[in-house]
């Protein structure tokens, strides 16, 4: 049998302190971790704290807080919000796991949060940073705005409705765009929806100081509100205007309406989220977290997290969204476009979601750490303000507190066809002007791929993100 590690110049695994990992058993009586585990090397280290968070998760799950507190002691000595990525991802799946605990007591999880203050400004930095950085959104972009400038060719009145009005960048393209038609450009309507005003009113400026530079007939109505108060009359649809629909990272967030009835039990889970058998600690040879993450739980750990299995494809009823579509589809877009997060994070169970987000978020933070320095703030800040409080929604929360319902592209497919749209395939052009987009960042780990007609955005061989196009089926 291959040894599990071997250290250079040594000649047998039992001079590496990771065979005792898989035997290891946390108890409260194990205190701190032993003096050995301070001299771990870098990818070690990053298989033990897998390993940890794993017996950890089992612990919440199970409600075994004693043993729990033991393990979130170990993490917070390993994990570093500031050290190489398996040390930051620790660090924020820890912060969740224990959150998750603090909610068992109301009381004291209130206390503890109700100074924290949440800055609109800070927030709309944060994101503004991942759109820069990172090539997802600005492929999802560039594929909407191909989709929609191909269903409103000879429309001389068009109207956008944009369900998350942050980015102005997207509409600025479009119009670029809808100026250079053969022609001319059309009449164009934008309504935004956002729960901030200050983020439309940037958007209103930017986009109306673009559109009188190319001469453009345009208009810009915001609509603050938060997407599952939206009121449809407000949308203000007009006979003669051909309408398109965007909704980037959106529609997961409707699911959770209607959990809240099935979720009267305690915020530590249910005898449902049983503890599932730790995995065996195997050779690793790899460099990144994602690979670190396939090798250790594809050993007898359940199904990969890149089928749909883990999280059956049964859908079930959400009464928010199937409204939200139905309303949609009786506007009669002549195209929607959908961008979501291509992830199974909303499983039942709190070990069903952890191990889901374990991947999906160690290929992100992968992706910052190709791109961005481990001392860079506006890293820190992206991990921490982005990242980090969607991990903690997806771990700490539940019934309609939990909206990072991220889900596979093949559900949406169901989802949208059982409302009555239609897939409408994204051209060539637009893949093909995506890819050179990916191509520009100079890194190999970028791909994407076309499926059904719809494109999934990946790092490396992980689908992190889907783009697809619809319209109404008559």
């Amino acid at each position: 049998m291959t040894p599990m590690f071997q250290d250079e110049g040594s000649s047998s695994a039992t001079s590496s302190p990771l065979q005792f990992f898989s035997m290891m058993s946390l108890s409260p009586s194990l205190g701190s971790p032993h003096p050995w585990l301070k001299e771990l090397k870098s990818e070690e280290r990053g298989l033990y704290l897998i390993h940890l968070l794993l017996t950890c998760a089992n612990h919440v799950a199970t409600g075994s807080l004693e043993n729990a507190n033991v393990a979130l002691e170990q993490i917070s000595q390993l994990a570093s919000a500031d050290g190489d990525t398996m040390q930051r991802i620790a660090a924020y799946f820890t912060e969740a796991l224990a959150d998750r605990i603090l909610k068992a007591w109301p009381g004291l999880h209130r206390a503890l949060n109700s100074t924290k203050i949440s800055l609109v400004s800070e927030e709309f930095l944060v994101r503004k940073v991942f759109f820069e950085m990172l090539p997802f959104l600005k492929v999802a972009f560039v594929l909407a705005n191909q989709a929609i400038t191909e269903a409103m060719e000879g429309e001389k009145m068009v109207h956008v409705i944009d369900l998350n009005a942050a980015e102005p960048a997207q509409w600025i393209a479009l119009l670029q765009v809808l100026s250079a038609r053969p022609e001319g450009p059309p009449h164009l309507r934008i309504t935004g929806v956002h729960q901030q005003k200050e983020v439309l009113d940037q958007m209103a400026h930017r986009l109306t100081e673009e559109a009188e530079k190319l001469d453009i007939p345009f208009q810009f109505c915001p609509i603050v509100s938060k997407l599952e108060n939206l009121d449809m009359e407000k949308l203000r649809i007009k006979t003669g205007e051909a309408l398109a629909i965007s909704s980037v990272l959106q529609l997961h967030s409707l699911l959770a309406s209607d959990d809240e009835l099935l979720k009267k039990k305690s915020p530590l889970a249910s005898k449902s989220s049983s503890g599932i058998p730790l995995p065996r600690v195997l050779q690793m040879n790899q460099g990144t977290l994602g690979e670190l993450l396939e090798k250790e739980m594809g050993n007898g750990y359940g199904a990969s997290p890149d089928s749909t299995s883990s999280s059956p494809l049964s859908l079930t009823a959400s009464m928010k969204l199937d409204s939200f579509l139905n309303a949609f589809w009786s506007l009669t877009p002549k195209v929607m476009v959908i961008a979501e997060q291509d992830s199974n994070h909303n499983g039942s169970t709190l070990m069903e979601r952890l191990l889901e987000a374990l991947y999906s978020y160690a290929a992100l933070f992968d992706c910052l750490e190709s791109t961005m320095s481990r001392n860079s703030i506006e890293r820190l800040k992206v991990e921490k303000m982005l990242f980090g409080e969607e991990i903690k929604n997806i771990i700490a929360c539940e019934g309609c507190e939990r909206k990072e319902r991220h889900e596979k592209l093949e559900k949406w497919i169901q989802r949208l066809d059982l409302a009555g749209f239609g897939n409408v395939p994204l051209s060539y052009y637009g893949m093909l002007q995506a890819k050179r987009l990916l191509q520009g960042y100079g890194c190999d780990g970028y791909r994407m791929r076309e499926e059904n007609g719809c494109v999934l955005i990946s790092w490396q061989d992980r689908p992190l993100f889907s783009v697809s196009a619809w319209r109404c089926r008559k």
